[in-house]
């Protein structure tokens, strides 16, 4: 026979859906946007409720419950299963040869379900919480909690009905006794003296984090901007990739990895199927990224951190370390919060600074406070240790903790992605659109430098510094560099003062610039497999007899034309390699700008509309309602 208390658990939390207001529905909608998103959307409230107490999404969903809410759910469906199994025995198993009904009415009594409503007093009973205090005070939050969530749902006389599968779900789970409060993290015992932690020194490392973070994903955007990266047959990056990835960026390869995951989550870049296989490159929404203010820049990349399904930083032991890979640890997102939510109780320097990734973690008193805030995410799973330290190295990388708790970064991120604007806001201040140019030929800008000055500077200095003041020097071949790509002497001094923050520039830089331009372009290479033209005779016999340059098999074949045997690109390479500033010129005669190559691809499917849950609510009250 089957069990109709199932069923009509289903249709007491469908009613309890009904009596919620769209804009209630629409918070609970977004809370479980992700299991939720797995399945088809719902027609009707009854599909809503049998999407949130499917198997599924609730195998989903108790990852992210603390510790009460999952004891008074553990305690509600084991008190539910007994009262099952009372109203119900289980049929005598069937003797050898039975009959086809037999078989059947046996396997479909369900009496191993959580099917009967149950009163919260037995519930509370169970918990040690009967009486008033602390624990029943915790007890009754935590069912109310789970009456929020959906996990949950109150009958008209008041008992209690959860999932049926539940107990299959916790039945292996020792939750031991109830705990009404996260314990604090005691302090972990250091290698070296305690250091004194005040706000300040938070918001100062925290600060510097958040800077070198920005800095470091400007770079490798811009790497990959310029050259995509490919990835393996088999999927991720190939470890040659990552090398130069992180050579370009000035990060070690596991911050790489991280930024790369992080920014493939965030939409930046996007894999794309070329004819030569696929390839990591920017998406068209870096664009609009680059011209975002640098707190806002960092929003959408810490907020994809808090719902990765990876530990990006960890590689277990006999993989090989890689990349932008999809994730399938849908653990890592509750192992974060637990690992934050932790940190954010612990006292002020009580934590030890993170060893050396290469060493054993000592991390027993934090990770024993974790567990409270998502016991099937931290210790119940493999590898805590490792996947926490990890966890938290990346958490202090983003600046979100420092000297062993949260920043205010970090706790912005803890209350939720949408509290990240104001601390990312403080933490790195407006972009900076003038430069002080100086005497020794050196640009500095004291901050954070706009993408316009960046990519002006970038064009015709080398980059020599960045920390809290980015410091760009002016050289012949840098200057010439913006002279290959189409800039002239006036154009470019007119740039340069229009950036300065005196309004003028230094006599050595104006010499710089104009003795550069007086020789650049005296002599023509051509793409006719190739030519070098130059109206000073005096010159081509000079490159002529240029004994470094006898791998072009240069020859003259006119006083002012000289032929080479390798193709312009290597040939302009070879001359400028020599000292000389040549420039390209067309079949036509006229002088061909040069610009370093930039790669786009198309953005992934846009995310879902953030008015869709409250929208789908009133469809589905409103369809309730008429029924």
């Amino acid at each position: 026979m089957t069990n109709l208390n199932a069923v009509e658990g289903l249709d007491t939390l469908t009613r309890s859906l009904a009596r919620r207001t769209p804009e209630q529905l629409a918070a609970l909608l977004t809370r479980h946007a992700e299991p939720l998103a797995r399945r088809p959307a719902p027609t009707q409230l009854r599909g809503l409720a049998s999407a949130l107490w499917s198997y599924e999404t609730l195998h989903q969903l108790v990852i992210h419950l603390d510790h009460p809410r999952l004891q008074v759910l553990a305690a509600t469906a084991r008190i539910s299963q007994e009262r099952a199994a009372r109203a119900a025995p289980r049929p005598v198993a069937p003797a050898p040869g039975a009959d086809y009904q037999s078989l059947m009415a046996h396997r479909l009594s369900f009496a191993h379900l959580a099917s009967e409503p149950v009163p919260p007093e037995e519930v509370y009973a169970q918990l040690g919480a009967a009486g008033p205090g602390p624990a029943r005070t915790a007890a009754e939050t935590a069912l109310h909690a789970l009456y929020d969530d959906g996990l949950a749902a109150p009958a008209e006389d008041g008992t209690v009905v959860v999932p049926p599968r539940t107990p299959q779900l916790l039945a292996a789970h020792d939750l031991g006794p109830f705990a009404a409060h996260a314990p604090q993290p005691a302090p972990e015992a250091g290698p070296g003296p305690a250091v004194a932690v005040t706000e300040d020194s938070l918001l100062d490392a925290s600060r510097a984090a958040a800077a070198t973070l920005a800095a470091t994903l400007e770079r490798l955007l811009a790497s990959l901007a310029t050259q995509p990266a490919a990835l393996r047959k088999s999927g991720g990056l190939t470890l040659r990739e990552i090398k130069r990835l992180a050579k370009a960026a000035g990060a070690d390869e596991p911050h790489t990895r991280l930024l790369l995951d992080l920014a493939l989550a965030a939409d930046l870049i996007a894999l794309t199927r070329t004819p030569a296989g696929i390839t990591a490159l920017p998406t068209g929404a870096y664009d609009d990224w680059l011209g975002r203010p640098p707190g806002e820049r960092l929003a959408p990349v810490l907020a994809a951190w808090s719902a990765l399904w990876a530990v990006p930083t960890h590689t277990p032991f006999g993989e090989t370390p890689t990349a932008l890979l999809r994730g399938h640890d849908r653990h890592a997102p509750a192992l974060r919060h637990a690992l934050l939510a932790a940190l954010d109780t612990a006292p002020l320097g009580a934590g030890a600074p993170l060893p050396a990734p290469t060493e054993h973690p000592p991390l027993p008193n934090l990770l024993a406070a974790a567990d409270w805030h998502r016991p099937l995410a931290v210790t119940a799973q493999p590898l805590a240790e490792d996947r926490a330290a990890h966890t938290l190295r990346e958490a202090a990388f983003l600046g979100l903790s420092a000297h062993g708790t949260l920043t205010p970064l970090g706790r912005a991120l803890l209350a939720g992605p949408h509290s990240l604007g104001e601390p990312l806001r403080d933490l790195l201040p407006p972009l900076l659109e003038r430069a002080h140019f100086q005497a020794d030929l050196t640009a500095v800008v004291t901050g954070r430098p706009a993408p316009a000055l960046d990519g002006l500077l970038d064009a015709a200095a080398d980059r020599e510094s960045e920390g809290q003041a980015v410091t760009w020097r002016f050289t012949p071949a840098s200057v010439r560099r913006a002279l290959d790509a189409g800039r002239s002497a006036g154009t470019l001094l007119a740039d340069l003062k229009a950036a300065s923050a005196t309004g003028g520039l230094p006599q050595p830089l104006g010499y710089l610039v104009q003795d550069t331009a007086r020789i650049h372009g005296r002599m023509r290479v051509l793409p006719a497999a190739c030519c070098i033209r130059s109206d000073d005779e005096t010159l081509v016999t000079e490159l002529a007899a240029h004994r470094g340059l006898r791998e072009l098999g240069l020859r003259a074949i006119a006083p002012t034309v000289l032929v080479s045997g390798r193709p312009p690109a290597a040939t302009l390479e070879a001359l400028r390699a020599a000292g000389y500033a040549p420039a390209l010129e067309s079949d036509t005669g006229a002088t061909t700008v040069e610009r370093p190559p930039t790669h786009r691809t198309t953005a992934p499917a846009p995310t879902r509309d953030p008015g869709a849950p409250l929208v789908l609510a009133q469809r589905l009250l409103a369809e309730a309602g008429d029924a």
